[in-house]
């Protein structure tokens, strides 16, 4: 609820980052829990399924290069991996650079919520995306046969490694960050 709070002394991408002690969401009605089963784990904490099970996103506003998926039946990214406490990211109200590009849903509560925010260059300025949580990045989420920390109690599925398009979409979701984080346009396939 607090990890990476370190993220907002950096200017810009700073801000897009919410969390328990700084900078909480807004609206007091999120500023409650989300995941029920970790009660360690307060808000913002949203939960979008089991680590190594896949969640279905949507698309904001125009997709965004990051966003698209040319092997897709819908022309953009459709999964990411889920994690059962997603944090909160959302484009600084103050920052025209920054836009929401992608949100998910909480099985739990049916809540939206934010998953990444993307800021375009401007006057000097690089790209950035604020995500709402490392794990659409890690082994364990990709594949739970990885193994996970031994501090990680809850179920793991097995979405990911099951279902080949949530794999396709985030190791395109990847490679499109990658390349569009470089200043370089995203492969064509």
């Amino acid at each position: 609820m607090d990890l990476g709070s370190s993220f907002r002394g950096l200017e810009g991408i700073g801000a897009a980052n919410h969390f328990h002690s700084h900078n909480p969401e807004a609206d007091p009605a999120r500023q409650r829990r989300d995941d029920l089963d970790t009660a360690e784990i307060l808000w913002p904490n949203y939960h979008s399924g089991a680590n190594g099970d896949y969640q279905v996103i949507t698309i904001e506003g125009d997709p965004h290069p990051v966003m698209l998926d040319p092997t897709s039946p819908t022309g953009t990214i459709r999964y990411l991996p889920s994690h059962p406490h997603e944090g909160s990211v959302s484009a600084p109200p103050d920052d025209r650079t920054a836009r929401v590009i992608a949100s998910g849903t909480s099985v739990v509560t049916g809540v939206r919520f934010n998953i990444a925010v993307a800021f375009e260059p401007e006057d000097g300025s690089g790209r950035a995306v604020a995500q709402s949580t490392f794990h659409h990045f890690t082994d364990l989420n990709w594949d739970p046969g990885c193994g996970c920390p031994s501090f990680v109690t809850e179920p793991a599925g097995r979405g990911m490694v099951d279902h080949l398009p949530a794999g396709q979409s985030v190791r395109r979701y990847v490679t499109n960050l990658t390349h569009w984080l470089s200043g370089r346009a995203p492969p064509k396939v």
